[in-house]
């Protein structure tokens, strides 16, 4: 298993305390979305229903206690962020994670603290939003493929690249973000798929099977 990688960053500012607020989005976009990605649809729809098998597991559990805990599943592996309100629960979202049957790794970054207010919560969807942008843009990132967390200034970035290099390159673009604490990468190099019409079997050279052949031997003449 990959180690995260992690940039920390000595802002002078006062660190943005803010929450994770997640957008859904309709299974058709789901479907569209992964069909994109350097995966299969199967697995894209496995981490989605790991996510959300998850979140409700952490509702069913203590929702009052679990409402700010975020979730994130790529590639098989699970981040747990935001806040909960004492260790106890930091623990139980962890254990209630690995009982997913798919889940491979769990990351746990939840924090013990208060909850956050709106105004946080907003700072730090900009900040995600603005390393989206900027991903995008980068002709050396594929961003399709890179999942973006933010929560109290620290930027968790998940899924895919192709190289190390691009591994690098996203979470060098992530930690000049204004308001960006630290950058923790949990992305893993993964070579995109060969395109279907490379995956077909060579076809058979009967030519040269037939060149191998040897030569009938010559009938005895009486």
């Amino acid at each position: 298993m990959r180690a995260p990688l992690t940039l920390l960053l000595t802002a002078a500012a006062a660190p943005l305390l803010s929450g994770c607020v997640t957008a859904a989005v309709g299974a058709v976009a789901g479907v569209g979305l992964y069909a994109a990605q350097d995966r299969t649809i199967g697995e894209g729809i496995d981490d989605a229903a790991a996510s959300e098998q998850v979140k409700m597991r952490l509702m069913a559990a203590d929702r009052a206690a679990f409402q700010e805990v975020d979730v994130e599943v790529a590639e098989r592996n699970l981040l747990l962020s935001g806040t909960v309100p004492t260790p106890e629960h930091r623990v139980a979202a962890e254990t209630i994670a690995r009982s997913a049957r798919t889940i491979e790794n769990v990351y746990n970054e939840i924090v013990v603290g208060e909850p956050s207010s709106f105004v946080r919560s907003a700072q730090d969807e900009f900040i995600t939003a603005q390393i989206r942008t900027r991903l995008t843009a980068s002709p050396s990132v594929r961003a399709i493929n890179i999942n973006i967390e933010t929560f109290h200034g620290n930027v968790y970035l998940m899924g895919t690249a192709r190289t190390d290099q691009e591994l690098h390159r996203a979470a060098e673009i992530a930690s000049v973000v204004p308001g960006v604490r630290r950058v923790v990468s949990f992305m893993q190099v993964r070579e995109p798929p060969l395109p279907y019409y490379a995956q077909a079997p060579a076809a058979p050279d009967y030519r040269a099977a037939s060149e191998q052949q040897p030569a009938p031997s010559a009938s005895p003449s009486y």
